[in-house]
């Protein structure tokens, strides 16, 4: 996110986006990380006033005691309970606002289409009772993002995105408005595409170049859109980013390596991550584990490799509201993450044996001795309708 700060704020570990004052006559780079307090004070000594730099791209710069404290809250945080709702008690109040987001979702793009003005206060304040959800408890909200109806992936899609990025920078320990600020962008990040023909949007096979050309036009359909609002500059940068890539092939700039935003690179990998797992009219998303794999394959070439490894650590091996099939032959579904990666508590709900639902059942693997997950499915390989699926398999009371 970009700030304005005074030349007696910056600190070494942060990266200056652009010089705004400065009195003397050497003239100085205009973009860098400062490494060292002797750098900050050849920029006053250059003149240099007020600055803007770029929070998403900053980094510590640690000294051993330093490193000894973040050692000690860690384990502090470790020890800290993660939830303060249960999943039942949550998801009645994620349900509703999922339904919400996904209404607001509508207007939004109902004003792009119509090139009106929208109220940003309402987005944003749906964006804040997200991250007040997670809080509560992240696997709600986690879980509610693999129900699909196949004619919304536009609306399903935003909203989506802003779940996985409140959760992934949640779990980076970024601070309540950084979270707040990305499930914002996730949001707002696709707006464009209600320009976008629906024979192209739609289209179920490749694109040809010109409809590709038309189709990144999005991006700038969105961003010049949002550029009207009040928006942050910083969220219009990260949502200006969620296409380009590392290596600067990406679009619509081609901008490449660190000229990329932290912010950027998270809403890259959180889009590409649920456009990969969803289900479309025209045929039915992949397993996150499969996703998983194309994410690393691009990364570190294309996408940030230390960020896509914390993506993957964040959902887990098996994410939340994934299936799995069991040792058993029954299928469930993942409603928690525990210290054991590979034996997570699912909610037990179908016989593949017998071919029919069961009685919801949670079972925590890693108590259970004689069964473990065999393989991580979706809902197609086994003609289940994933809304029944889910009715039937976690109660929203």
């Amino acid at each position: 996110m970009l700030k304005k700060i005074s030349i007696n704020q910056l600190k070494p570990g942060m990266f200056v986006h652009k010089i705004v004052e400065q009195k003397g006559q050497l003239s100085v780079k205009n973009q860098g990380r400062v490494t060292s307090d002797a750098i900050v004070d050849t920029l006053i000594k250059r003149g240099v006033v007020s600055l803007v730099i770029d929070t998403s791209k900053a980094f510590k710069v640690a000294s051993e005691q330093d490193e000894s404290e973040q050692e000690n809250k860690k384990e502090a945080v470790e020890d800290t309970p993660r939830k303060s709702a249960s999943l039942e008690s949550e998801l009645v109040r994620a349900t509703k606002l999922h339904k919400q987001g996904k209404a607001i979702q509508k207007l939004l793009l109902n004003s792009v289409k119509k090139e009106q003005p929208f109220d940003s206060s309402i987005p944003k304040a749906f964006s804040q009772s997200l991250v007040s959800s997670i809080d509560r408890n992240p696997d709600a909200l986690l879980c509610l993002t693999k129900i699909r109806e196949k004619d919304d992936y536009l609306l399903e899609h935003s909203l989506n995105v802003a779940i996985l990025l409140a959760n992934f920078a949640r779990y980076l320990g970024m601070s309540e408005d950084d979270v707040q600020d990305l499930s914002y962008a996730g949001f707002l990040h696709d707006l464009g595409k209600i320009k976008i023909p629906d024979e192209i949007l739609h289209k179920p096979g490749r694109l040809t170049d010109p409809e590709m050309e038309i189709m990144k036009g999005h991006v700038v359909h969105g961003v010049d859109f949002l550029k009207q609002t009040e928006l942050d500059v910083g969220l219009i940068q990260a949502i200006s980013e969620h296409h380009e890539r590392l290596d600067g092939l990406g679009y619509p700039a081609g901008t490449k390596g660190e000229n990329i935003s932290q912010a950027g690179r998270m809403l890259a990998i959180a889009d590409m991550y649920d456009a990969l797992t969803a289900d479309r009219v025209y045929k039915a998303g992949m397993s996150s584990q499969k996703a998983f794999s194309i994410l690393m394959s691009d990364a570190p070439e294309r996408l940030d490799l230390a960020l896509v490894q914390q993506f993957i650590k964040c959902m887990g091996v098996y994410p939340v509201g994934s299936l799995v099939l069991l040792s058993n032959e029954r299928l469930a579904m993942v409603v928690e993450q525990t210290n054991a990666p590979l034996a997570p508590i699912v909610k037990v709900f179908y016989s593949v044996r017998n071919s029919h639902f069961l009685e919801p059942k949670d079972v925590n693997l890693t108590t259970e001795k004689n069964v473990k997950v065999s393989k991580a499915v979706i809902a197609a390989d086994y003609n289940i309708d994933v809304n029944a699926f889910f009715e039937r398999s976690v109660s929203i009371g």
